[in-house]
């Protein structure tokens, strides 16, 4: 009878030790796979569903709104009835992004970046406002504000033609031209509601 409870007593101690070292296995496996995750998976986690977020921005602003669509190296925010577009954020210019302890923990175990996605770097996404010829306004990092069309976008600069925001991109009503690099740039905001990609 003793012996029985002796034995009992070691498988005890051996499932707990084995119990121990399975959870510490687990929590190195949870810290490698969170070394592995880039901030691109965790945007797109936080594009699921209506994610409100407040996006600080170098210089200082801070932009509050719904996370509508994210790349490689940007981010959509709309800020529903405060603004008329969505604004585009280079992440560049993101200092941090404040969302609820729930949406953080869930952006934690990461979203699935499409292949097409990850090819849609910030300067292709301008591209397509090229395009589709939409008004916007550029805020750069000097506190700037530039309203017009762009004209132009390169690999790393765009070129904009200067105007109302609320006025057509038309010879006689461009005030201006000015060349901007990307790095520059804080925030694209859309002067009209349009689809982002």
């Amino acid at each position: 009878m003793r012996w029985d409870r002796f034995f009992e007593d070691l498988e005890d101690q051996l499932d707990s030790e084995w119990e121990a070292e399975r959870a510490a296995l687990d929590t190195e496996a949870e810290r490698l796979r969170v070394a592995r995750l880039g901030l691109a998976e965790r945007l797109a986690a936080l594009c699921v569903g209506e994610t409100s977020v407040t996006v600080e921005l170098a210089g200082g602003d801070d932009l509050s709104g719904t996370l509508v669509a994210s790349g490689p190296d940007w981010i959509a925010l709309d800020a529903g009835a405060v603004a008329r577009g969505a604004t585009i954020l280079p992440a560049a210019a993101i200092t941090a992004i404040g969302a609820s302890h729930a949406d953080i923990l869930r952006s934690a175990r990461g979203g699935t970046v499409s292949r097409l996605r990850e090819r849609m770097t910030f300067g292709f996404v301008l591209r397509d406002l090229v395009r589709r010829r939409v008004p916007v306004t550029l805020r750069t990092v000097s506190g700037r504000s530039l309203a017009g069309t762009i004209d132009r976008a390169a690999s790393d600069h765009l070129d904009i033609a200067l105007h109302d925001h609320d006025a057509p991109r038309r010879a006689d009503m461009v005030t201006g031209h000015r060349i901007v690099p990307f790095a520059a740039l804080v925030a694209v905001r859309l002067e009209t509601p349009a689809t982002v990609i």
